[in-house]
C-alpha cells in the first residue's frame, strides 16, 4: 500500500540572497559562541549558558534589535533566541559581540521544533512572542505561528507563573491570539494594571511595530501568566 507523506505547515518562508558579507563572516566567526545547534532531543539550558538564571525564550527576533536590548537591560537574565533567517541571526551576532553581552544564545530552526523537541518541562520563566507573521489571508491562517497545539507546548515549558507576552500589529491575528491561548484554559491573562512597571510591560519597540504604526496599524500585547 503507497504511504502518503504529509508536507509540515511552516509558518515562516525562507527568505535567502539578504545576507551581508559581514553577517555571513559573523555566523562562522561567532556561532560557536553564540549559536546552539539544533538537536531533537530535551536539553538542560544551564550549561549552555553556564550558570542557573532566569531564562527567557524569544521567538522570531528578527533584526534582534529588541533581544539585543532586553539582554543588555536584563543582564542577570539569560535569553533563548529562535530564528530562521540567517541575516537577522548574523547581525545579532555582531551586535552582541560589539556590546560585550554573553546573556544570549541563538537557535537557528523552526521554533515549532524547538518547542516541541529541545526545551524540557518547566524550563522557562517566560516566552517572548513579538509580530509574529500574521498571514493575514483567511486560506493562510494555519500557518500562523499561535495554534493550540503550540500553546499546549508553551504551557508545558513554562514554570508555574511563568510569562507568555505576545506583541501583533494586526487585529485580526489579535482575536486569533487571544481565542487560542485562552481556549487551552493553561494561562490567565495579566491585565496592564495588573503589571504596573513591571519588566514585562517595557517590551522593547520592534522593526515590524514601527513598520505597522506607519501604516496606521494599532499594536495588541497580550501577556499571560501559565497557572
Amino acid at each position: 500500500m503507497e504511504q502518503k507523506h504529509h508536507r509540515k505547515i511552516r509558518s515562516f518562508v525562507r527568505r535567502p540572497g539578504r545576507t551581508t558579507e559581514a553577517q555571513r563572516k559573523a555566523l562562522t566567526r561567532l556561532g560557536t559562541k553564540f549559536g546552539i545547534g539544533y538537536e531533537d532531543r530535551r536539553i538542560d539550558l544551564a550549561p549552555v549558558f553556564g550558570r542557573v538564571a532566569k531564562t527567557v525564550l524569544d521567538i522570531g527576533f528578527g533584526n534582534g534589535e529588541a533581544l539585543l536590548t532586553s539582554a543588555a537591560n536584563n543582564p542577570d537574565t539569560d535569553y533563548l533566541g529562535v530564528e530562521i533567517h540567517e541575516p537577522g541571526i548574523g547581525r545579532l551576532m555582531l551586535m552582541l559581540e560589539r556590546a560585550g553581552l554573553d546573556n544570549v544564545r541563538i537557535i537557528q530552526a523552526d521554533a515549532v521544533d524547538v518547542v516541541t523537541n529541545m526545551l524540557g518541562d518547566g524550563s522557562l520563566d517566560a516566552i517572548n512572542l513579538f509580530f509574529p507573521d500574521p498571514w493575514p489571508k483567511k486560506r493562510h491562517h494555519k500557518r500562523r505561528l499561535v495554534q493550540p497545539g503550540l500553546s499546549m507546548e508553551f504551557a508545558r515549558i513554562l514554570k508555574p507563573r511563568g510569562r507568555l507576552h505576545i506583541a501583533t500589529d494586526w487585529e485580526n491575528y489579535a482575536e486569533h491570539i487571544s481565542g487560542v491561548i485562552e481556549a487551552t484554559r493553561e494561562f490567565d491573562r495579566v491585565t496592564s494594571e495588573q503589571l504596573g512597571e513591571e519588566p514585562a510591560a517595557l517590551r522593547p519597540p520592534t522593526k515590524f511595530e514601527r513598520r505597522g504604526k506607519l501604516l496606521g496599524h494599532g499594536v495588541w500585547d497580550f501577556v499571560y501568566e501559565r497557572r
